[in-house]
Formats: C-alpha cells, sequence, structure tokens
C-alpha cells in the first residue's frame, strides 16, 4: 500500500473558487481511480492562493487482474453481429466459447485484464483531470492550449509506500510532475523536495504557508479576537469575509489600523459594508456605544516593522473611500432635511419595477395601500402603515444605496429618523425587507409587519398576476423567499390573518387559489425541519379554507401528535379500509352509485355496528365543537375514541352481506366513517391513506 500526494502549484486561484476546486480534484481523481480498479481508504483536499492537494491513504500497488464473461450473438447470427462482438470484446472468434442458451448455442467471451500498475493509473487521473477541470473562467497562457484557472506553474506527484517516495511519471504539455515544491511567495522562496503528505505538511508550515483553509480562518478568527479584547473592543462576526479572507493569504498576519475620527459617526453599517466590499477589513466595535472604532486587516507576509507600512498604506486608502461614504451621507442628509423622505422617493416614478408591473412609485403606491388594511390585523395604526410604506423604498434614490445596494432599508431607517419620523415608522423602512435569509429576524413592531407583509404581498400577486412563477430552480424575482418571509413573519408573530382575502387584495388578477397552494409548498419546506411531516400539511390543507396559517399549523401538529400514536396508525387503517371496501363497492355497481345517506339502526345485526354507530353519535358533535372552539387536540382526542369500536366492527363483522338491504346500511355506516373523521383532516392525503 501506498500514499498519494498530489499538489498543483499555480499563479493565484480566485478565493471564491478554492473550496468548489479542492473537492472537484477530490472527486475527479478518486473517480476515475476507482473505476479503473484503483482503490484508497480515505482522502484529504485543500486549496490555499497558489494550490490544489490532495492526498489519498492505503492505495495498493496495481489494479487487480480481472476476469468478465460476456453474452454475444447467436452461433446462428448474421456476420455482422459476430463481427461487432468480436470488436467490442478484442479478441478473435477462435477465442470465444459456444454454450447453450434456451433458445439456441450462444457466443460467450471470457476477457481476461491484467493488473495495472498505480502509477499508471494515477497518471492518467491526472492528466484528466487536469485538461477537464471544471474552473467557472479559465485561460490559456503562452504558446500551449492547456487552459487553467491561472498559469500552472508545477504538479508534485509522489507514491509513499515502506521502500520510500516515487514520483509519478507524468507530463502535461511540458509540466512534468515531480517530488518538490515552493513556500511562500516572499517568505521563503525556493523550492524543496518532500517523501509523503506530513512531510509535505510540515515543511510547508516551516515555509510559511499554512495548507488547511480552516487553520488559516481560526488563525484570522484568533488573532483579530485578541487584537480586539486587548483594546478593549470586539470583532463583528462575519462568516463570509473570513472565508474569503482566508483564501487571500497563506501565511495570515492579523493586523489593526484605526479609522479616522471624521468617520466614526456614520452610521456602522456603513463603515462595515464600505471595509468588507472594498477592501475585505473586518470591523472592530466599541461594545458600549456599538460604534465601529477599528478595523482589522490581514496581510499575507510579516514584515521588520510589524506591519506599520502595510497599515499606513490601508489606512490612506481607507480614508479615501470612507471620505466618499461620508459625503453620501451628508448629502443623503441634506436632502432629507430639507425637502423630507417623500421628496427622495421621487425620482423612483422614472424607475421601472417590471415591465408589465409598472414603476417603483406605482408599486409603492399598490404596497400603501396594502399595508393600510392589513394595520388592523395587526395591531398597527392604518395611518402609520401607510406613511411607512410611503418612504419605505425612498432609500432607493440616495447615493448611499446606489453605492451599496445592500444597505437599502438600512440607510431608509437612518433618513427616517433624521427626518423626525416617528420610531415606528422609521423602524418599518428597515424590517419591511426582513427576514431575507432563513436565520434572520422576523418583523415585531406591528407597522412594521404590516409593511413587510404588504411588499412581500404584492411581488407574489404581481408575478402571479402576470404568469412569472417560479420554475423548477429557477426563481429570479426570489418568490420563494418572499412566500417563507410570509409564512414566517406570519406564524412567529401569531397572527390570524385570512391569507386568501389578503391575495385578493393585492395586484388585480393574482390567481389566489394557486398563490396559496404555493404558500403551502413552501410551508411544508418550513415545518420539515421542525419535524412536520409533508403529507399531514396537505391533509389538512386540503380540506378548503385553510388560509389562516396560525389555525393551519395548529391543526397539523394536532393530527402529527396524534398519527404518532398506535391509537392514531391503527385509525389511519381503519380509515382506508373503510375507505377502500366503499369505493370498491362503488366501482362494483356502476358510476351512478353511491353509498351515502342515513344509517337505519334499526337493521343492525351484530352489537359491533351499534358499538361504532354510537362512537360516531357522541364523536361527531364532540369534534364539531372542539372544532368551532379551535381546540385540535381536543379534537383529535375524541377522533381517536374511534379507533376501538373501528378494529372491533372489522375484526367481526362481515361487510358484504347476503342481504342486500344491511350489506348497503353497513356500507353507508362506513361511509360515515370517512364523513366524521374528514371533518379533521383529509386523510386519503396521508401516506399510507
Amino acid at each position: 500500500m501506498a500514499d498519494l500526494l498530489l499538489e498543483l502549484f499555480s499563479e493565484e486561484i480566485p478565493a471564491r473558487m478554492q473550496a468548489r476546486a479542492a473537492q472537484d480534484l477530490k472527486k475527479l481523481i478518486t473517480d476515475h481511480m476507482v473505476e479503473a480498479g484503483l482503490t484508497y481508504s480515505g482522502g484529504q483536499a485543500f486549496a490555499t492562493p497558489r494550490r490544489l492537494v490532495l492526498a489519498l491513504s492505503d492505495v495498493p500497488s496495481e489494479t487487480p487482474d480481472t476476469v468478465e464473461e460476456r453474452k454475444g450473438p447467436r452461433t446462428d447470427a448474421p456476420e455482422k453481429a459476430l463481427d461487432g462482438f468480436l470488436r467490442s470484446t478484442g479478441l478473435t472468434k477462435d477465442q470465444l466459447e459456444v454454450r447453450d442458451d434456451k433458445k439456441g448455442q450462444v457466443y460467450f467471451a471470457t476477457i481476461r485484464k491484467d493488473g495495472r500498475p498505480a502509477e499508471v493509473v494515477v497518471a492518467e487521473a491526472v492528466e484528466a483531470a487536469v485538461r477537464n477541470f471544471p474552473w467557472p473562467k479559465s485561460m490559456r497562457w503562452g504558446s500551449g492550449s492547456l487552459r487553467w484557472v491561472r498559469p500552472l506553474h508545477s504538479i508534485l506527484c509522489i507514491l509513499t509506500d515502506d521502500v520510500g517516495a516515487r514520483v509519478v511519471p507524468l507530463d502535461i504539455d511540458g509540466i512534468a510532475a515531480g517530488d518538490s515544491t515552493e513556500g511562500h511567495r516572499f517568505l521563503a522562496p525556493g523550492r524543496f523536495a518532500v517523501t509523503g503528505f506530513e512531510d509535505y505538511a510540515a515543511k510547508l508550515e516551516a515555509a510559511k504557508v499554512v495548507l488547511d483553509p480552516a487553520d488559516r480562518a481560526a488563525r484570522i478568527e484568533a488573532d483579530a479576537a485578541n487584537l480586539a479584547f486587548a483594546a478593549g473592543l470586539e470583532v463583528v462576526e462575519d462568516k463570509g469575509l473570513l472565508a474569503e479572507v482566508a483564501g487571500l493569504v497563506e501565511w495570515p498576519v492579523v493586523l489593526m489600523g484605526e479609522i479616522g475620527a471624521d468617520f466614526l459617526d456614520l452610521p456602522p453599517e456603513v463603515l462595515q459594508t464600505s471595509m468588507r466590499e472594498h477592501q475585505k477589513f473586518f470591523s472592530i466595535r466599541n461594545q458600549k456605544t456599538r460604534r465601529i472604532e477599528r478595523f482589522i486587516t490581514v496581510a499575507n507576509t510579516e514584515t521588520p516593522d510589524n506591519g506599520a507600512v502595510i497599515l499606513a498604506g490601508n489606512q490612506k486608502v481607507l480614508t479615501a473611500r470612507l471620505s466618499d461614504a461620508k459625503f453620501f451621507w451628508e448629502n443623503d442628509l441634506r436632502t432629507v432635511k430639507a425637502d423630507g423622505l417623500a421628496a427622495m422617493a421621487e425620482p423612483l416614478k422614472a424607475v421601472t419595477f417590471h415591465n408589465k408591473l409598472g414603476n417603483q412609485w406605482e408599486r409603492i403606491e399598490r404596497i400603501a395601500a396594502l399595508a393600510k388594511d392589513i394595520a388592523p390585523s395587526v395591531g398597527a395604526s392604518p395611518d402609520a402603515a401607510d406613511q411607512a410604506a410611503r418612504i419605505c423604498k425612498a432609500d432607493l434614490s440616495s447615493e448611499m444605496v446606489n453605492e451599496f445596494p445592500e444597505l437599502q432599508g438600512i440607510m431608509g431607517g437612518y433618513y427616517a429618523k433624521a427626518a423626525g419620523l416617528p420610531g415606528d415608522v422609521a423602524n418599518a423602512c428597515q424590517a419591511h425587507y426582513a427576514p431575507l435569509g432563513p436565520s434572520d429576524d422576523v418583523p415585531t413592531e406591528p407597522v412594521s409587519i404590516a409593511v413587510a407583509l404588504a411588499d412581500k404581498i404584492d411581488m407574489l400577486t404581481g408575478f402571479w398576476a402576470i404568469d412569472e412563477k417560479p420554475t423548477g430552480s429557477k426563481d429570479p424575482f426570489a418568490l420563494r423567499r418572499a412566500a417563507l418571509g410570509v409564512i414566517r413573519t406570519v406564524l412567529e408573530n401569531g397572527l390570524r390573518l385570512r391569507l386568501q382575502e389578503v391575495f385578493l387584495k393585492g395586484y388585480p388578477g393574482a390567481d389566489t387559489d394557486s398563490l396559496l397552494s404555493f404558500i403551502a409548498d413552501r410551508l411544508k419546506v418550513y415545518l420539515r425541519d421542525q419535524g412536520i411531516r409533508h403529507d399531514v400539511i396537505q391533509a389538512c390543507f386540503d380540506l378548503g379554507g385553510q388560509d389562516d396559517l396560525v389555525l393551519l399549523v395548529n391543526r397539523v401538529r394536532a393530527l402529527q401528535a396524534v398519527l404518532d400514536t398506535d391509537d392514531g396508525a391503527n385509525l389511519l387503517a381503519g380509515y382506508k379500509r373503510a375507505s377502500n371496501i366503499v369505493k370498491q363497492a362503488e366501482a362494483d355497481h356502476g358510476p351512478n352509485v353511491v353509498f351515502e345517506g342515513e344509517v337505519n339502526a334499526r337493521l343492525f345485526e351484530q352489537d359491533q355496528e351499534t358499538a361504532l354507530f354510537a362512537a360516531l353519535d357522541a364523536a361527531e358533535p364532540a369534534i364539531n365543537q372542539a372544532l368551532r372552539a379551535e381546540d385540535f387536540t381536543a379534537a383529535m382526542t375524541q377522533m381517536a375514541t374511534l379507533r376501538a369500536p373501528i378494529d372491533q366492527f372489522f375484526d367481526d363483522v362481515t361487510v358484504n352481506a347476503d342481504n342486500q338491504i344491511v350489506r348497503r346500511n353497513r356500507l353507508c355506516l362506513l361511509t360515515r366513517v370517512g364523513q366524521v373523521m374528514r371533518q379533521v383532516a383529509i386523510w386519503d392525503a396521508i401516506e399510507g391513506a
């Protein structure tokens, strides 16, 4: 057994491509090896800005010999069929064997393949991977035809066993594989040889290269936290930036710099966004004031002055960037204080939202009308909701949002406060976009809730009206996200809204029934992570009129709780049996025959019929009363009392009695079982029903 070490050393790989590239390399190489019969016991893939690395353990010295039997054409088949079979097997006719088969004598080929050395298979795998690597973008360089994300400089490819390391013979467009690599570009230039993965990782560390991106990220995070703590400050968490910066450096050196005093009063989100987007800086926050006061930058080298020159250069560039941000901020504030947010929103009349749905101003008018209508149902002032809705998109015309689109809403909140608007109105400007992601908080203030729902419902009903619904994986207008936002906002605030009524007040012409079904599908996704079965949701939704999501989810949870018990499982089986018997009987009697109508107790011949009839008489009004009181647990409990009499009925009663009148009466009794149970849910939608 040997261990394989492969390194593809190049110019800098974009940080956003590194993680995927490491996994692609592992898959391409191992898939090729395994298909060729060369196995391994474990593997790791790594990426740094200048290298992709794969390490596999316990690779056999060669692939095993194989014997394959392949059935060919009959001996009396046309000559062309035999010729094709011989070509596919690489054998001659005299090497075939004739065997008896069900339809006569048939040719069989026995194909024996000798094992191949691991070096040969690995060389094929590496060349195929390099020549067919799925980079999002790649380039050619020099006079060769090879494409790679950046110019490829060297290939390290060795197999290491008890005897030592041996280079895999391999040459790709003049780049011959070897057993050496390079360390850090500045701190440890020059090549060095390695004998295996452990030796490679240790020598890289000594040459100022941290191989594992997770280790680089951990070092950056720890060093940044320590520097901030020493200054009495804290790092603003940014996992996305951390992963990106870890892909920009091979030897992370964390430095903390100052933000000019002129910029400390800028909104913290402006500072954070400007520093992250333009310079990949982490923000350092004062825990007491919540102001951003310093920044962390990560250098890729150590310097004799401990980064002083690097910090000076970064601070100079930062000052220029923040000067622009300050200019935008002050200009926007002057506009707001002089003319108000309504004036800031005026240019939106010339901004198209969608060519079939009008401009942004028209959309704002729709959101305002809908928010005002929703407001009483969520405990908000209609006038406040109307006011907030009319200015919630105003910051789209601001200079700051034009520079940093991700600050839309956030800046609107600041501008509304600067304009002296009420706090709940200002808060709605920021909160109405929420939630943008599954982990984001939903709006909780009544005015914010009204505007947030109106914004998302206008999106949904508008695009439904013009038949621009999500299809497959395509959702260019983020309508799934909007639907999930509606669901979470309603459920997490316990809002008793009839969505069908609200949808009808949205964009005219929307197919609200289809939209409600879409909401139900998104609800299944949302509740799946909470252990709620999709078929149970469907069983409740199929009752019809289930557009009060709080009520629907309460019903769903109560039904699933019953189904998780033995009584519930048996009740489902009983429903299925009763339903199938009635369906079969109706099918046997023709399309116009149904077994419905009043059950005649005088026709009962067995105690079990009487017991089931009495249980239904008792359960039905109790279930109805519980449903009216929205006490779904009580409704399910009452329904569960039917389990025993249904079981006893099927154990002891023959439904298909010889007497046709008795038989029909029993079928009508089973129909009533379904009718009573379907007051709670449409059981046919439940898997197993």
